[in-house]
C-alpha cells in the first residue's frame, strides 16, 4: 500500500527541492560568472585539496562527487585541458588512475574559494538562525547517512 506524503511532508519536500536547486543553481551560476568553471568542477578541486598529496583514485573521487566514473572522467579531461589536473597511474594498482590536483589548479580554486564562499552564505546561511542551521545539519546528516548505507 502506498504511503502518500500528508499536507506538511508534501508542503516540506516541494521546498526541499525548490531550495536545493535554486542553490545549486546560484552557485553555479557564481563560479561560471566569477571562475569560469561550473560547481562541479569546483567540488572535484576541493576534493582533491583535501585529499593527502593533492591526489585521488578516480574511482574515490568519482564516489566524493556523486558522479558516474564517466562523467567524472569527462570531467577530469577537462580540468586537464586547463592544467589544473594532472592523472597519473595508482602506485599501488597499476590498473588504476589517480588524479592529481596541480599548482595551478590549486590556486585557480584558492582564487575560486572566496566568492563561493560568499554565495553560499548568501544564498543559504545569511537567510537561517543559528538554531536553523544546527537543524539543518542535523537533518542533512541523518538523510546522508541513511542513503549512503
Amino acid at each position: 500500500m502506498t504511503r502518500w506524503l500528508d499536507d506538511d511532508e508534501q508542503r516540506a519536500w516541494r521546498a526541499f527541492l525548490s531550495a536545493t536547486q535554486l542553490v545549486n543553481e546560484a552557485l553555479d551560476r557564481q563560479l561560471q560568472r566569477d571562475a569560469g568553471m561550473p560547481h562541479t568542477y569546483y567540488m572535484i578541486l576541493v576534493a582533491l585539496s583535501e585529499a593527502p598529496e593533492r591526489s585521488m583514485r578516480m574511482s574515490e573521487l568519482a564516489a566524493r562527487a556523486q558522479s558516474s566514473q564517466s562523467r567524472l572522467s569527462h570531467a577530469v579531461a577537462r580540468l586537464e585541458e586547463r592544467g589544473w589536473v594532472r592523472r597519473a597511474r595508482c602506485s599501488d594498482d597499476r590498473r588504476g588512475n589517480t588524479a592529481v590536483l596541480t599548482e595551478d589548479g590549486f590556486a585557480a580554486l584558492a582564487a575560486a574559494a572566496p566568492g563561493h564562499v560568499e554565495e553560499v552564505r548568501r544564498s543559504l546561511f545569511d537567510v537561517l538562525t543559528p538554531e536553523q542551521v544546527r537543524s539543518l545539519d542535523e537533518i542533512c546528516t541523518a538523510v546522508r547517512n541513511t542513503l549512503e548505507r
